[in-house]
């Protein structure tokens, strides 16, 4: 290990982080129902110009009054280059004890993180909070992937990042057929085999930057998540996208429709045969101890220290799901 050591994130149960408009109170309610780990009532892009008044009365209502369970409890605000941002922030956080996180969208610099952290301070120094809200950042533009580990150390109050798959593929310019969905296009042909034919692979146009995102997370103590699959009607294809995402290593994944709460929980929720493998890793290195061995042999494959690490990392995360 590097002599310098990364304090870890406060830990929270992030498997499903389920997008409320705050213009829906029906929606807020019947959210408080769901299964999911984090809801986070938009401000943002799922509130109309002339909704963003009502939007944060219907939050700052729906905080107070609902019983949120031990969800984790967001807001995501509109960007700091709309006269929004200040209101959703001040107000919001004033008057929601309840509260847990701000959801930061658009992130492009560490500079933008501080100037929330700045406001949030004051805010809870003023209110005597002694409950410290916690930061997300959406990683949603290429100006905010170029910056991603100064952002990843941006502020103490940093918890999470979210790979925001639409607004990158735009800042990108991206040919993308679907939000967080894959294209045709981006595909490798195999070469031509005896007969002349050859076969079409198609690749993930998303890999690198959410592989990039997740080192830094994963460097500087955060959780990544992984954001929106646009396509609620295709449960196979949001799978299959959370999967890919799950064996990266991400936390999460991100549900804009109640029906991908619990397929997010699935992929997220490490299985009963990989928990009791686990538990044998670690069995089986406690004896190699004893007996002055570094290494064994699990079921023909070798483990050593570092399996114990990976080991106790999935029995911990398992441990916290079966907690709640």
């Amino acid at each position: 290990m590097s002599f310098t050591l990364i304090q870890q994130a406060t830990p929270r149960l992030h498997r499903s982080e389920l997008a409320v408009p705050g213009s829906n109170p029906t929606f807020m309610e019947k959210s408080s129902k769901s299964a999911a780990d984090v809801i986070f009532l938009d401000l943002e892009d799922a509130v109309a110009p002339d909704d963003k008044e009502k939007a944060r009365t219907n939050i700052i209502q729906a905080l107070n009054e609902i019983d949120w369970g031990n969800k984790t409890m967001m807001i995501r605000i509109n960007g700091l280059d709309t006269h929004y941002m200040y209101r959703d922030v001040v107000d919001i956080v004033e008057a929601c004890p309840r509260l847990d996180m701000i959801l930061i969208p658009k992130v492009g610099v560490p500079a933008d993180v501080y100037a929330i952290d700045v406001l949030v301070t004051q805010i809870e120094q003023a209110k005597k909070r002694d409950k410290k809200i916690g930061f997300e950042v959406l990683i949603e533009t290429a100006l905010g992937m170029a910056n991603v580990e100064a952002i990843a150390q941006s502020s103490k109050r940093l918890e999470a990042m979210s790979f925001g798959v639409a607004d990158y593929a735009a800042s990108a310019r991206a040919r993308s057929t679907v939000i967080g969905g894959v294209n045709q296009d981006y595909s490798v042909l195999t070469d031509k085999d005896e007969g002349g034919n050859r076969q079409t692979h198609w690749q993930d146009p998303w890999l690198f930057a959410q592989n990039r995102m997740l080192v830094a997370c994963r460097a500087y103590g955060l959780r990544p998540i992984d954001g929106p699959f646009g396509d609620f009607s295709d449960p196979d294809g949001y799978v299959s996208a959370a999967k890919r995402c799950a064996a990266l290593g991400f936390e999460g994944k991100w549900a804009i429709h109640p029906t991908q709460i619990e397929l997010a929980n699935e992929v997220f929720t490490p299985s009963e045969a990989e928990v009791t493998k686990a538990r044998r890793i670690l069995e089986a290195m406690e004896e190699a101890a004893k007996a002055g061995r570094g290494a064994v042999s699990l079921d023909g494959r070798l483990i050593d220290i570092a399996s114990i690490r990976m080991a106790e990392a999935l029995i911990e995360k398992a441990n916290a799901m079966n907690a709640k």
